[in-house]
């Protein structure tokens, strides 16, 4: 299939080819659904932290004698049932969240959310992609707004890391650039419009060939 060139004006210069194979790839909610909790469970870090009854401090007394008080048997006021004792069933920071996605089923997302994204119009191919300036770069991406408001959200994908042509984008809240070997499901399923210069799709569809 051709997909349309543009310049940062968002004038068709020219054509390239892409693999049907590739670009051109139905779309599966459920598919795409599991892969993205997928990606999302396995990035959670476990932080929250209850402390149980072998972790509080104390407890080494016997907090009185077992007969005789007319008060209930307890062997330690680290108990679940004391106040300041350890916690049942808390949350533990060493909790597991990973789970396992292969290789070619997140390749196949990725396929399927830019196949959804060009059939949307919602994916840019750039001649060239350089921001040096952010004023500059705020009217380029106006260019290439879909929703034509201001909470606009961009994606822009380049071949390769250049320091000198990112320059105009970080001063940019809702924009946010990467290289093709950092492409990711989550960031494509988050920004509307996806940006990718030419020599990037073309990496990106020898990419998923040698996959």
């Amino acid at each position: 299939m051709e997909l349309s060139v543009y310049n940062l004006d968002k004038k068709e210069v020219g054509k390239v080819d892409v693999s049907d194979k590739f670009f051109n790839v139905p779309f599966k909610n459920n598919f795409i659904h599991q892969i993205y909790t997928s990606l999302l469970s396995s990035a959670r870090k476990s932080i929250a932290h209850a402390k149980d009854r072998s972790e509080v401090s104390g407890g080494g007394k016997k907090p009185w004698r077992q007969k005789g008080t007319g008060r209930a048997r307890h062997g330690s006021n680290r108990s679940p049932i004391w106040t300041g004792g350890g916690v049942t069933f808390g949350p533990r920071n060493d909790r597991n969240f990973f789970r396992k996605v292969n290789k070619k089923a997140k390749a196949k997302a990725l396929q399927m959310v830019l196949s959804q994204k060009i059939k949307d119009n919602e994916l840019f191919v750039i001649d060239s992609l350089a921001f040096q300036k952010t004023k500059d770069s705020e009217n380029v991406l106006a260019n290439f707004d879909t929703l034509k408001r201001r909470n606009k959200l961009f994606y822009l994908v380049f071949d390769k890391s250049n320091k000198e042509n990112v320059l105009g984008l970080k001063n940019l809240a809702y924009a946010y650039y990467t290289t093709i070997d950092s492409i990711n499901l989550i960031s494509l399923l988050k920004y509307k419009n996806v940006l990718i210069n030419k020599d990037a799709i073309l990496a990106l569809e020898n990419r998923f060939n040698n996959k």
